[in-house]
């Protein structure tokens, strides 16, 4: 059986880290075709991005980046939410401008999945073609919230957050290990995303699930699941992962399958909620492919920059000291 990273469930998030990813690649091209108080805004570029909310004051981490902002306004919540969903998906964006906007993309619907009230304000002021993609997203994220009950840990884990595999490369190990299992490219995407940030966390898990599809040593050796590959290396644990949903019988439900991976209904809904995005729109993923890592703590919601190493537990406001950017602000 398989265990996932549980806290980080509740946590997810990613870096703004620019990757050499051309708008243009084939490999983003559908297969069918070819197989707080914001005191100041970032100017918009010439291709009217998002001016997204910011602060010269806001602490900020070795890359420069800051927590983002939360704006209180629903009009301006959704107005922001828009902009961002409608700059991820145009493919005249380059992807140097989309780290920053998939992390203030999903610092929003995370704030929101906590915000019942304030989500629907928002939601109601979203045209009709973003309300589908928010009512996934706020559906996902609450359902991995059903999934822990008890008090926030007051220590960080001993993980280090890393650079994931280039985009492309892991679009290629998903769509390769559908081809030869018949489980969905999008399903393997989004379990990639919720057990370790498309591989950013580099760390074992209480319940010793390794690598950035969070096998166990044990399941990984069984006959046919890991077959003598590296179970640290993307294109190894993805064709593994695809091989273990079959065996726990993806191919005829693929809720079932996911069980394999977390004993939970809460999880198969969710990973089945990112994939739907991934299925309607192909380019969501380059949104989702940048999403932090964060962590739900007793401190708050901390976001674990890239870079981000600790060998053993550490405490929280121990970190908080010294990292003040991992805190959202106000």
């Amino acid at each position: 059986m398989m265990t996932s990273v549980r806290r980080l469930l509740i946590s997810l998030s990613l870096l703004a880290i620019p990757l050499a990813w051309g708008c243009g690649s084939p490999a983003l091209q559908d297969p069918k075709n070819q197989e707080q108080g914001v005191s100041e805004q970032v100017e918009p570029t010439e291709l009217a991005l998002p001016a997204l909310p910011t602060s010269p004051d806001l602490p900020r981490a070795p890359s420069g980046a800051h927590y983002p902002l939360f704006p209180a306004n629903p009009d301006q919540l959704a107005q922001l939410l828009s902009e961002i969903e409608l700059s991820i998906r145009n493919p005249d964006v380059s992807s140097e401008a989309i780290p920053p906007l998939a992390h203030q993309q999903q610092v929003l619907y995370r704030v929101l999945s906590h915000r019942p009230a304030l989500a629907n304000q928002v939601r109601s002021k979203l045209d009709e073609r973003w309300r589908w993609v928010f009512d996934r997203h706020i559906a996902a994220r609450r359902s991995f919230l059903a999934m822990h009950r008890g008090p926030a840990s007051s220590t960080l884990p001993a993980w280090r957050i890393q650079t994931p595999a280039p985009p492309d490369q892991l679009l290629k190990a998903y769509r390769s290990a559908s081809a030869s299992t018949g489980i969905e490219w999008e399903i393997l995407a989004a379990v990639n995303l919720v057990e370790t940030g498309m591989g950013r966390i580099d760390g074992i898990s209480v319940a010793n699930a390794q690598g950035p599809m969070q096998f166990l040593p044990t399941t990984w050796t069984e006959p046919g699941i890991g077959r003598g590959g590296d179970i640290r290396d993307p294109w190894d644990a993805i064709h593994a992962a695809a091989r273990y949903l079959v065996r726990r019988g993806g191919l005829q439900d693929i809720r079932k399958g996911l069980w394999g991976y977390n004993n939970s209904d809460h999880y198969g809904r969710a990973v089945v909620h990112y994939a739907d995005l991934l299925k309607r729109d192909l380019l969501a993923y380059r949104g989702l492919y940048h999403w932090q890592i964060h962590y739900a703590s007793s401190a708050g919601d901390l976001w674990l920059h890239e870079g981000y190493n600790q060998q053993q537990p550490t405490n929280v406001l121990e970190y908080l000291r010294q990292n003040p950017h991992s805190r959202p602000a106000g």
